[in-house]
């Protein structure tokens, strides 16, 4: 998992795998408070954005989820909310299964997670390793815009190469 805003993309940038540096320039770039809500399709199947309106609820409301074939790129619009986040041990029980239609996988808790608090501008980026659970209010519920991009696992293959290479 990684996170930062927008504003710091231009430096920073290079640093991404290609597909995911691709997916964090739009969310800089598009005026998502004008765009309705829905799923739109960037790259086929392998890039797709969801533009959601949501309310925030208690944490303990929210269930904690992975996904296993996309990568989750969260940005907040508007609104604040509360990510928590955990790596999986794969020792969290499983409540509901949803792999192999939604790619998403539920657990009924995870343990020792961290808090993110994501404001207009935030993003995180969550890995098939990385338990979050979104949606969290801050101090009480409210609404939020939000944009998740999905980004296929099959296009982070060797992704120190698609971004160029890192810093030794």
């Amino acid at each position: 998992m990684f996170s930062g805003h927008v504003s710091n993309l231009g430096e920073l940038a290079w640093i991404y795998p290609a597909p995911i540096a691709r997916a964090l320039a739009r969310l800089r770039d598009e005026d998502f408070a004008a765009m309705k809500p829905g799923r739109y399709e960037l790259e086929g199947s392998d890039m797709i954005l969801q533009v959601l309106d949501l309310q925030t609820r208690p944490y303990m409301e929210n269930r904690p989820e992975v996904h296993r074939r996309y990568v989750d790129v969260q940005f907040l619009v508007s609104g604040a909310e509360i990510i928590r986040v955990v790596t999986d041990t794969g020792q969290n029980r499983v409540v509901e299964n949803l792999l192999a239609e939604r790619d998403i996988l539920f657990y009924e808790d995870a343990a020792n997670e961290t808090q993110l608090l994501m404001q207009p501008g935030s993003f995180a980026v969550f890995f098939p390793h990385d338990v979050h659970r979104p949606n969290c209010a801050v101090d009480q519920p409210g609404p939020i815009r939000k944009v998740v991009i999905k980004v296929a696992m099959s296009l982070n293959n060797g992704c120190a190469s698609s971004a160029g290479g890192l810093p030794r």
